[in-house]
């Protein structure tokens, strides 16, 4: 079986024939007891299209193979990580990844929400984004902050009530797939032509984006990879049995989604992952649904990407703070950041800032890839991927007539925020990798705009899942079930086991 993707994992020189050396296996049910033959049956069985289907009503085909691209990118890294393994002394000769895994990797958020011990109230409905403009064009909007919307629609002629009403949908929709606006919103936008709705936004610190109407496909890798100044590389051979990155230190400075996926993988791999937090913790841990970790309680979202992750504490605006995460670096071998290009000087985090503390580290820059593009629906707007997910005339359902052709319409399922951040690690493996063997710095650069683009690769063909492939409709209930016992485990909420299998 060949998943679309797996080329990254050829091209990053980690599959090989079976000569002795290392195998690369990609299946697509592996540990999950059911009969998967195809993208659209991994999409039915595993989630993806109930969740992607949460704005529509009903479960909806995704029109990219996402899964199977979260498939290869997981092999390009774990090949990459078992091949400095073997250089290193362990003698790893094979590793499996199915897209099936790969498929509820990337729902491990909303699998961990919707088995949370404390279960919440969320938005539940269909719609949203995006809007339109009188002159005809979709855009997107984005903003983190509640007096920028509050403004913008205000000045827009939309009522208070309406507005204040509107935010939680709209502020909680990459955690729930879901965005029921009400109609008073695309209204007023329908009302103004695009250059007045960009100059209110500007004005109101919300950011805009056009949706493209056609996708931008990449050519060659996803993420780019330069060398620094000499160093001093990790030779120590990791331990068998704790995975292929044992003895290797991420220090990760990340917020949200893209960075900490990527830490995520790093763990799961065996690194020893650092992630530097403000005083107090980071605010996101106390976003329900919550559930207990290590005794305290905690939100399952990020739980499902922190899980297994020690933590500093540290004020980065301060110079204590800053101090101490250097210091952290010093002993590390990556440091993971998606801080903005313009912070990290000041802060002292830059690359050649940290050479001169850390010989050889390999410094990895997870970014939007744009500028003023730097979250996932935006960037599902700007890169033309909008344009592929829901392709004209959405897939009938059973005992529903055909319906009309739909406008271009990002997913409110966080496919780039997730493939950024596989992205992310493999490209921090691949970074370790010429670490080893050429003794140098590394700079790794990688964006959700290319992981965008490797989507738009990848458009799925006209299959539809109904060949023994059941359509979930419950992440509870899936998490619940024996079959997908060898890929899921319970702590508290349904975690998702690592996704590779490697052999020695």
């Amino acid at each position: 079986m060949r998943a679309a993707g797996v080329e990254v994992a050829e091209a990053a020189g980690g599959v090989l024939e079976a000569d002795g050396t290392l195998v690369c296996r990609l299946t697509w049910a592996g540990p999950v007891k059911l009969p998967l033959r195809s993208e659209a049956d991994v999409q039915a069985a595993c989630g993806v299209m109930h969740v992607h289907g949460r704005r529509y009503g009903g479960p909806r085909l995704l029109g990219v193979d996402f899964a199977s691209v979260a498939a290869g990118v997981l092999a390009a890294g774990g090949t990459l990580a078992a091949l400095r393994a073997r250089e290193l002394g362990v003698p790893y000769r094979e590793v499996e990844v199915s897209v099936a895994q790969a498929a509820l990797f990337g729902l491990a958020q909303y699998l961990a929400a919707a088995t949370a011990e404390e279960p919440c109230a969320e938005p539940v409905g269909m719609g949203g984004p995006p809007f339109r403009s009188s002159d005809g064009v979709r855009f997107e909007l984005e903003t983190l902050a509640a007096d920028g919307w509050l403004r913008f629609w205000t000045e827009l002629g939309v009522e208070r009530r309406v507005v204040g009403r509107s935010w939680l949908p709209f502020q909680t929709r990459y955690g729930t797939a879901t965005c029921p606006l009400p109609a008073e919103l695309f209204d007023a936008a329908r009302r103004l032509t695009f250059r007045e709705v960009v100059a209110s936004a500007e004005q109101c610190g919300v950011a805009v984006t056009p949706v493209a109407a056609a996708p931008l496909v990449m050519n060659g890798m996803p993420w780019r990879l330069r060398e620094g100044p000499a160093g001093a590389p990790t030779r120590e051979a990791p331990a068998g049995g704790l995975g292929p990155l044992n003895g290797v230190t991420v220090v990760e400075v990340a917020r949200r989604v893209q960075g900490p996926m990527a830490g995520r993988v790093l763990s799961l791999l065996g690194a020893r992952v650092v992630r530097v937090e403000p005083p107090g913790g980071d605010p996101l841990r106390g976003v329900p649904p919550m559930t207990e970790v290590g005794g305290e309680p905690v939100s399952a979202r990020f739980a499902a990407l922190n899980r297994g992750k020690e933590v500093l504490e540290a004020d980065l605006r301060s110079a204590e703070g800053r101090s101490s995460v250097r210091e952290l670096v010093r002993g590390a071998d990556v440091l993971l950041h998606s801080l903005a290009p313009s912070k990290v000087v000041g802060l002292g985090l830059d690359a050649e800032t940290l050479d001169a503390v850390r010989p050889g580290l390999v410094y990895a820059q997870a970014s939007g890839g744009a500028p003023g593009v730097d979250t996932d629906y935006p960037v599902q707007a700007y890169s033309g991927l909008a344009a592929l997910l829901v392709p004209p005339g959405l897939p009938p359902q059973p005992s529903q007539p055909p319906q009309p052709p739909q406008p271009p319409r990002p997913t409110l399922l966080t496919v780039c925020d997730v493939l950024g951040g596989l992205v992310c690690a493999a490209a921090a493996v691949a970074g370790l990798v010429a670490q080893a063997r050429t003794g140098r710095a590394q700079r790794v650069e990688s964006s959700l705009v290319s992981a965008a683009r490797l989507l738009c690769g990848a458009a799925s063909a006209p299959d539809r899942p109904g060949d023994g492939a059941e359509v979930c409709t419950d992440l509870s209930v899936l998490a619940g079930d024996p079959r997908f016992a060898g890929a899921l485990e319970g702590s508290g909420c349904a975690v998702v086991r690592a996704p590779w299998e490697f052999r020695t």
